[in-house]
């Protein structure tokens, strides 16, 4: 019989390490939260570049989910500009990978 492995997140399967898998799961969410942002309030690409102070290529990457192209701190600033109130939250918990039989 066939182990199997569950994992509270996707990124805890995908990356070597739980610092890893924590660091894509907050950019993640980041970047999923400035694409929800920008698609309400009806921006272009070149609008949201503007209030970013980026290019509109780097608006484009932002949108199709580029996540290795940031970093956290570029994402809060972001976040913050775009009028998001970004926040951490901090929970104690074992490793995500378990095995069942």
């Amino acid at each position: 019989m066939t182990d199997k492995q569950r994992f509270s997140s996707v990124w805890d399967a995908f990356e070597d390490t739980p610092q890893q898998a924590a660091s894509m799961r907050v950019r993640s969410e980041l970047m999923m939260g400035l694409t929800e942002v920008i698609r309400e309030k009806g921006m272009t690409q070149g609008d949201a570049a503007s209030l970013f102070g980026v290019t509109q290529p780097r608006v484009s990457d932002l949108m199709r989910g580029k996540i290795n192209l940031f970093s956290l701190d570029h994402l809060i600033d972001m976040a913050a500009i775009a009028g998001m109130n970004p926040t951490v939250k901090v929970s104690k918990g074992a490793r995500t990978s378990q095995s069942t039989t």
